[in-house]
């Protein structure tokens, strides 16, 4: 599909690094945006690959993972519509460290480099809302140390589900949580087994603080929840 079959620079603007950007600035982005469709299980980047860009989401699901040897995989990142992914690598000029792949079927913008470093020239509050972007993913890999270091199997779980429930969401009593992707993705993502998941989930229903139906969670009692002690 051609780019003037969607308004890419509107689409860029609901991107939250895009926001504050004037009409003009967003046209030039969108000049040099191109679209990428991917049916659910196909590979974006391996590792290894050059980066010639970065990359939003406009809908769908993208896994960020670390291959092994061994034909296992580490889960770094599940991402979803409007988010970013793959600017720090640019700026590096260096290669892709990890692989990309799309768990349903996803329509992402690819922006390219060259039209990002003019623009952080030109621009100096764009220049500080890209390194406050980066500054925040990294913010969230020093948490991911932080819990699969000082947090048991159990909190990483609970920290999940409580991260899915609304703001409100212990007000209503019983809330039900959709999970984003398969169990054995979320496992890796919180650098558990799958083995381990289930038990966890089991215990947790056991509890009857939570019940498990597929990818569906019901949480029974969000407070409960938050303060149970395994």
């Amino acid at each position: 599909m051609h780019n003037d079959k969607l308004d890419i620079a509107q689409i860029l603007k609901r991107i939250p690094l895009f926001q504050e950007l004037s009409q003009e600035q967003l046209d030039y982005l969108a000049a040099a945006t191109r679209e990428r469709r991917l049916h659910k299980g196909e590979m974006l980047f391996q590792k290894g690959d050059p980066s010639r860009g970065f990359y939003a989401i406009v809908y769908g699901q993208i896994k960020l993972a670390f291959p092994s040897p061994q034909g296992n995989e580490k889960v770094v990142e599940i991402l979803g519509p409007q988010q970013s992914f793959g600017e720090a690598v640019m700026f590096m000029d260096r290669p892709y460290p990890v692989f990309a792949e799309s768990l349903t079927d996803s329509l992402l913008l690819h922006i390219a480099r060259n039209a990002v470093v003019d623009l952080l020239e030109k621009d100096p509050s764009f220049s500080r809302r890209m390194l406050a972007g980066l500054s925040m993913r990294l913010h969230s890999l020093i948490r991911d140390v932080e819990s699969y270091s000082l947090r048991s199997s159990t909190q990483r779980v609970i920290g999940f589900l409580l991260q899915r429930a609304d703001a409100d969401a212990e007000a209503k009593g019983e809330i039900e949580i959709e999970l984003p992707t398969s169990k054995q993705i979320i496992a890796s993502r919180l650098n558990l087994t799958p083995e381990t998941l289930s038990r966890i989930f089991h215990d947790l229903s056991a509890a009857k603080l939570i019940s498990v139906h597929g990818k569906n969670v019901t949480v029974h009692d969000l407070k409960r929840l938050r303060e149970y002690e395994p």
